[in-house]
């Protein structure tokens, strides 16, 4: 069996708990040492910022190409 380890502000653990064992899988909790999140403002370059500014403008203008399926998806890329 796989183990999967991710950390989840203490927050959403009730939520995340119930999705986990919705979906049948094993949810255990650890008191390892949690990292420390990253500052998103020391993540993301001003360069970086401006890419996602302009990305969301164009999907909330239409501008941007959606595949549904797999078959679309691998269309697409050949197309490029």
């Amino acid at each position: 069996m796989a183990t999967i380890t991710i950390q989840i502000p203490n927050a959403q653990v009730s939520w995340f708990e119930q999705m986990i064992r919705t979906m049948g899988w094993v949810f255990s909790r650890s008191d390892a040492p949690t990292v420390e999140p990253v500052d998103e403002r020391q993540a993301i370059t001003p360069a970086l910022r401006r890419r996602i500014t302009k990305a969301r403008k164009e999907y909330a203008e239409g501008k941007t190409t959606t595949c549904k399926t797999p078959e679309e998806m691998q269309q697409f890329l050949d197309s490029l």
